[in-house]
C-alpha cells in the first residue's frame, strides 16, 4: 500500500511538480512501483519527505538536505529534536524583532525616545548554533565554503572578484535557459540554485524571493542590468521565482 504522487502531494501540502523535482534530483525517489507503473510513496518515503520539508523550512539548500539524510549516522529522532530547537530559536528571534518593531513604531510616532543601540536590539543574523550542529553532524564537516569565505574575507577585492564570477556564471546559465517554460524542471533547478546563492548574503523568505523577482521585471534598473545577459532574462527569472515560491507554500 502506498500513495500515488497526487495523493502524497495533497497529504504533504506541496505541489506535484515539487515531488517530481525531488525525484529527478534523487532527493526523494520512491522505490515501490504499482502494476500500472506509478511510483508509490510508502511510509518511509513520507518520513523522508517530512524531513526534507522541515529542513527546507529552516533554510537548508536541497543539496545539503540530501547529504544529511543520506549520511550513515543520520538519526531521525535526533533530527526531530534538533529541528524543534531550531524552530524555537527562530520563534524567539521573531519575537525579539516584533518587540523592536513595536518600539520603533512608538518612536516614529514621537511617543518614546530610542537610542541607536536600541534600534538594533534583538536583530541578530549570525548563524543559528543549531544549524551549525546539523551541518557538522550530518552535512559537510564545516559550514558551506561560500559562507566561510564571506566570514573571513568580506569586502576584499579577491572576494568581490570571486562573487562577480559566480554571479556571472549563474546569470549565464539562466540566460541559456530563458526560452524554457519558467515552471519546467530545468528552470526550477536553476532558479533554486539562484535562491541558494542569494542566501549567502542574507535570509530570504519565499515571499521575499518572489517579491525580488517582481522587481526584476518591474524596476527598469534591475531589468536593464539582468537583460545584459540575454534579452528577456529578467522576465523569465521573475516568473520562475514566482513559481518557485508558490510551489513552496507562498500564496502571493
Amino acid at each position: 500500500m502506498g500513495f500515488r504522487v497526487k495523493e502524497a502531494s495533497k497529504l504533504a501540502g506541496v505541489s506535484i511538480r515539487t515531488l517530481h523535482h525531488y525525484d529527478e534530483i534523487g532527493l526523494l525517489r520512491p522505490e515501490t512501483v504499482s502494476k500500472a507503473g506509478y511510483r508509490l510513496y510508502a511510509d518511509r518515503d513520507l518520513e523522508r519527505l517530512q524531513q526534507i520539508l522541515f529542513f527546507r523550512e529552516l533554510g537548508f539548500p536541497l543539496k545539503e538536505i540530501g547529504r544529511m539524510l543520506d549520511h550513515p549516522e543520520f538519526d531521525r529522532l535526533e533530527a526531530l529534536e534538533l529541528q524543534r530547537r531550531m524552530l524555537q530559536e527562530k520563534m524567539e528571534h521573531t519575537r525579539r524583532m516584533i518587540a523592536n518593531i513595536d518600539r520603533s513604531l512608538l518612536h516614529a510616532k514621537g511617543e518614546i525616545e530610542m537610542t541607536n543601540e536600541q534600534r538594533f536590539e534583538g536583530l541578530d543574523f549570525t548563524n543559528n548554533p543549531y544549524e551549525q550542529e546539523a551541518r557538522e553532524r550530518w552535512g559537510d564537516a564545516a559550514i558551506d565554503e561560500s559562507k566561510r569565505k564571506l566570514a573571513s574575507r568580506t569586502g576584499t577585492p579577491e572576494l568581490q572578484a570571486e562573487l562577480q564570477q559566480e554571479w556571472d556564471r549563474r546569470m549565464q546559465a539562466l540566460a541559456e535557459a530563458r526560452r524554457e517554460d519558467p515552471a519546467s524542471p530545468k528552470a526550477q533547478t536553476l532558479i533554486g540554485d539562484w535562491y541558494d546563492f542569494l542566501r549567502n548574503f542574507g535570509t530570504y523568505s519565499y515571499e521575499a524571493f518572489a517579491g525580488l523577482g517582481r522587481m526584476y521585471a518591474q524596476d527598469e534598473r534591475f531589468t536593464q542590468n539582468i537583460d545584459k545577459y540575454g534579452e528577456g532574462l529578467a522576465k523569465f527569472m521573475s516568473e520562475a521565482m514566482g513559481v518557485y515560491a508558490r510551489d513552496r507554500g507562498f500564496a502571493g
